[in-house]
């Protein structure tokens, strides 16, 4: 059953509306994908992220075209691959990510690395923005930029992303960029929100707030995410846990549990040491 308590919308700087909070589809594949996805629409997800690089482009569409909800309501995601940054390329591999989905468009397509040392991410920004004019995409934005490379893009096209998605968790909160992306009016999205591979969801602080508020750790975090004006994507597969981390809008942190959430940061807090300054994934 979808979640009693509404989702709330966020407005992009293109117009569009986004939920606040997404499900990320990272290693769903194959038949458990497909069932576990259709699912998460079922419980009431709208916002579902994919990519090229998950090779579950196939699987997002299969539980898509299973759920009686309208398309219209859902809003889907793919990314591109560093790989496919050449212009013609890149429109191509849009085009194979529509026909994998079978899907006429996707409302949101991310550029999923800067990968600068390549320098070709001017490029595929450019086409993107061609992609949108064409109809195969609503809406553009990309993944783990830096300001520097949004400022290259947005220069040398005259068109601002609408999205930045980014890794963020109470272990690194990225102020700067969050502060950065709500000046230029991108929206932030969160990838890793509850800290893949770390130990934040055994954190013993997270656990007495938690404690404090008769609610899980994990609905803490992700209600911690949508406080800081962020946009969390998790992912999750049983579908007790899929209902749990919907209901996160029926209560509030207060300025203290925020105070001792702040204080876990780490200017190293990566999880996997990604910065997008140097690492490249393609």
């Amino acid at each position: 059953m979808p979640s009693e308590t509404p989702i709330p919308s966020i407005t992009l700087n293109d117009g569009t509306t986004l939920p606040a909070i997404g499900f990320g589809t990272y290693k769903l594949k194959g038949s458990e994908g497909v069932s576990a996805i259709h699912h998460a629409i079922e419980t009431g997800y709208r916002l579902l992220d994919c990519a090229v690089n998950y090779e579950n482009e196939g699987a997002l569409g299969e539980a898509i075209r299973r759920s009686p909800v309208p398309r219209d309501e859902l809003r889907i995601a793919s990314k591109l691959p560093g790989r496919h940054y050449e212009f013609d390329d890149a429109l191509v591999t849009i085009q194979e990510s529509l026909y994998r989905s079978q899907l006429e468009h996707f409302d949101l397509y991310l550029l999923h690395w800067p990968n600068p040392s390549k320098g070709q991410y001017v490029e595929a920004w450019s086409a993107l923005v061609e992609a949108r004019k064409r109809g195969w995409v609503k809406t553009i934005g990309v993944c783990n930029f830096l300001p520097e490379h949004l400022e290259k893009i947005i220069e040398a096209s005259g068109v601002t992303p609408a999205i930045n998605q980014i890794e963020l968790h109470p272990y690194f909160p990225q102020h700067e960029q969050l502060a950065w992306d709500k000046a230029h009016g991108i929206a932030t999205q969160a990838w890793s929100p509850l800290g893949r591979a770390n130990h934040l969801l055994k954190d013993a602080a997270l656990q007495g707030i938690a404690k404090s508020l008769d609610k899980s750790l994990v609905q803490v975090i992700l209600r911690w995410h949508y406080q800081l004006g962020a946009i969390p994507l998790p992912k999750a597969t049983s579908a007790q846990r899929q209902r749990e981390n919907l209901q996160i809008f029926d209560f509030e942190l207060s300025s203290e549990h925020l105070a001792t959430i702040a204080r876990l940061a780490s200017p190293n807090g990566r999880t996997f040491d990604q910065d997008p300054a140097v690492y490249e994934e393609f």
